[in-house]
This record gives structure tokens, sequence and C-alpha cells, in this order.
């Protein structure tokens, strides 16, 4: 037996598709933070950067971790763009 084969259930999805997976969330992943930083409007890049945490979720989820999956969840794609835009409002002028 090799230690190499892992535990076979039938849930388990094959590696080829895992690693499909893995490597396009990857992309999706480099993709999202290009966003993010080549956006200059301050709202969109906020909703930008909680699209982003929901691709690191996802890249979690991918990866077999559940925990850090709601962590992610929690912080990237919900606390951080609600506090951040709650900044934006407080400090944006009023138009005139």
């Amino acid at each position: 037996m090799s230690g190499l084969a892992g535990v076979h259930t039938p849930y388990t999805v094959p590696l080829v598709m895992m690693d499909v997976l893995q490597v396009t969330v990857l992309v999706l992943i480099a993709a999202g933070a290009a966003a993010v930083v080549l956006i200059r409007q301050p709202v969109r890049q906020v909703v930008a950067l909680s699209v982003y945490g929901v691709l690191l979720a996802v890249l979690f989820l991918s990866f077999q971790a559940p925990d850090v999956t709601l962590s992610a969840l929690t912080i990237g794609a919900v606390a951080l763009p609600v506090v951040l835009l709650l900044t934006l409002a407080k400090v944006r002028k009023p138009e005139e």
C-alpha cells in the first residue's frame, strides 16, 4: 500500500480534476489581485476586493481547508469591505 494513494471514498474527486480546479482558481486569484490594484475608483475597488475575498475563500475550499474558508468569507468578503465602505462614506466630502 502506497502512502501517496490517500483515502478513497465514493465522493473522492480524481487528482487531475483537483489540479485543474486549483490551477484555475489560482489564475482567477492573480487576475482578481491585479484588478484590485488597477481599479482607481475607491468604491469599485472595495467591490473588487470583496470579490477577491470570495475567490480566496474558493481557493481555500479547493485546498480542502473549510475552517480557513469560513474565516476568509467572514473577514475578506464581508467585514473588511463593509468597514472600508463605511470609512469611504464618512470621509467623503458632501457634493455641492
